[in-house]
């Protein structure tokens, strides 16, 4: 779908068919080396249950207690990306609007289901961040991201609250939060914001995207709704397992230690960054997700000697908001950090002649 210029159906694994494993992949915002093997064995297990309709009533409760809220609470979804196709469907909205630059799919989900969406978009000069009075006073749905795919702001919860109204839903996108370090900023578990609608995601610290889990957290009748458009047993046996696995306090321990690390690789990342402030290399932030937002000089160019190089990365053009001269970069660990820091200074050096 392409709408002003923009193809809403552009994603990161684009960037990685088909071109085998001698490229690094920098363009999906999946951790590497996931998911780890006691989460395989779960899943593994779960295989000998395939005979059996999917049940999700032992997930759905893991989640709700996860969170402290009742699991009427709690929708599983086929990933966070079926959540934006069930609000699209299901809510009957007037005004819908979506706060770019962020992951497109809610906006392509609303126009497919024939809603005409206004576009709130943030600037660079302001760091990408939220203003409240940006958006339309008489707004009945809105989506952001936090923290926000492609630019890795994490919005103050505060801010986003201001957002909430009588009339309105509130959508926020926290598919990345949990590799925040304590979610700070999360309203997840949250009761007290009315039209409060947030959507999680266990495939990018779990490894998981080729599973499809997610789920949303809203009140009982927002819900309700929404499930009546979910097709019979939208989540399978080993996803549900997968569900179950990740929000176990093993689990969350390990995600916990994993967000550390993010921090720490995404400091590495940004400290050799910036060494090419000098020639027009820009980081948007400050980063708080595993990727981060770059603008520079003959990003095209750059990016396709990149791949020629051994990496691949993710073209930011595709996001409302940002042109051609925005690239978004997964963070990686040390090692493979310094090994791409010296091909995107041969690929600058290359795109400049």
């Amino acid at each position: 779908m392409r709408t002003e210029g923009h193809d809403l159906r552009h994603h990161g694994d684009a960037e990685v068919r088909d071109v085998g494993p001698a490229v690094v992949d920098l363009a999906v915002n999946v951790r590497a080396n996931t998911p780890p093997g006691w989460l395989r064995e779960r899943i593994a297990e779960s295989l000998t249950s395939l005979a059996a309709y999917p049940d999700g009533r032992a997930a759905r409760a893991a989640v709700a207690a996860r969170h402290r809220l009742p699991v009427e609470r709690v929708l599983l979804t086929a990933g966070a990306a079926e959540a934006f196709v069930l609000l699209a469907r299901a809510l009957k909205v007037r005004r819908p609007v979506v706060v770019h630059p962020q992951f497109t799919e809610p906006e392509a989900a609303l126009r497919d289901a024939g809603h005409p969406v206004e576009r709130v978009l943030l600037r660079e000069e302001d760091g990408f961040r939220l203003d409240p009075a940006a958006v339309p006073e008489d707004a009945d749905l809105v989506v952001v991201g936090n923290p926000t795919n492609p630019t890795s702001v994490l919005h103050p919860a505060a801010v986003l609250a201001e957002l909430a109204r009588p009339g309105r839903t509130l959508v926020v996108d926290e598919a990345f939060m949990d590799v925040v370090p304590g979610e700070r900023e999360a309203l997840a578990g949250r009761t007290d914001v009315p039209g409060l609608v947030v959507l999680r995601s266990l495939t990018k610290t779990w490894g998981l995207a080729g599973l499809r889990i997610g789920y949303v957290l809203a009140a009982p009748e927002i819900v309700v709704e929404l499930e009546r458009a979910q097709p019979l047993w939208p989540v399978s046996t080993p996803a549900l397992a997968a569900a179950q696995a990740c929000v176990s306090p093993r689990a969350l321990a390990e995600a916990g230690h994993a967000a550390h690390r993010v921090a720490t690789d995404r400091a590495h990342l940004v400290a050799g960054l910036e060494e090419f402030g000098a020639d027009g290399l820009r980081v948007a932030g400050p980063a708080e997700a595993s990727f981060v937002l770059v603008r520079l000089p003959h990003a095209l160019a750059v990016r396709r000697h990149l791949r020629d190089l051994g990496f691949a990365v993710r073209r930011g053009d595709t996001f409302p908001g940002l042109d051609e001269q925005w690239l978004r970069l997964a963070v990686r660990d040390r090692v493979t950090v310094n090994s791409f820091l010296q091909a995107l200074d041969r690929a600058m050096a290359l795109a400049q002649r």
